[in-house]
């Protein structure tokens, strides 16, 4: 491949990485339902032949922006757990990247992922593969923690599992029912539930 084509490649990888961003930005704000090849194309600058250049379908499109988001979510997980912080500074990161930041509606995708799942199988293989990732790596953290004397704690799994569930209850509460609670309830809520779980004091996860 000559240095022309190695440039061209690379300028349609940074073009189909931006017209991904955008378009979870557009899923975010209209729903995986209402979301248009058109409304991608409008926010992104460009012409929606190019967007169907890329993705050949509607479906396709939102397919892959699915995919996308769910990368980049398990790219910032693995910075935490390929870190060589110690178990209790690895936990207090993962529950603040999963903890809904600045705008809550941003989980809205997230949301509209699992009720789509129950019709995508798709869709449903990769929300499966994004939590699960999460519930491994929270297990392997509690694991660690529990190895180094941080943590107290009986089943790992199980604590995994149920500090997830109340994680993406109140996510979906705070991003769907407005100021029925708040992020600063969010955060307090999830850390008396993690510190029962693990024999922590609360104010250790702050």
């Amino acid at each position: 491949m000559g240095y022309r084509d190695g440039v061209t490649r690379r300028a349609a990888e940074i073009r189909l990485d931006a017209l991904l961003r955008t378009a979870c930005d557009v899923i975010v704000e209209r729903g995986l339902a209402n979301t248009r090849t058109a409304d991608v194309a409008q926010a992104a600058g460009v012409s929606q032949a190019l967007v169907f250049y890329h993705f050949a379908t509607k479906e396709r499109l939102l397919a892959q922006a699915f995919a996308y988001a769910v990368e980049q979510d398990l790219a910032r997980l693995d910075a935490v757990t390929r870190s060589t912080a110690p178990p209790l500074a690895k936990l207090r990161r993962i529950l603040k990247l999963h903890t809904p930041a600045g705008r809550p509606t941003a989980w809205a995708m997230w949301i509209d992922g699992w009720a789509e799942s129950l019709r995508t199988p798709e869709l449903e293989k990769l929300s499966r593969k994004l939590d699960l990732r999460w519930r491994q790596d929270l297990t392997t953290v509690i694991s660690d923690g529990v190895a180094t004397g941080v943590f107290a704690c009986a089943d790992p799994a199980g604590a995994a599992w149920r500090i997830s569930a109340v994680m993406d209850g109140l996510a979906v509460q705070l991003a769907v029912h407005d100021r029925v609670i708040s992020r600063r309830q969010f955060a307090e809520w999830v850390r008396l539930v993690t510190a029962r779980e693990l024999g922590l004091d609360p104010a250790q996860l702050d």
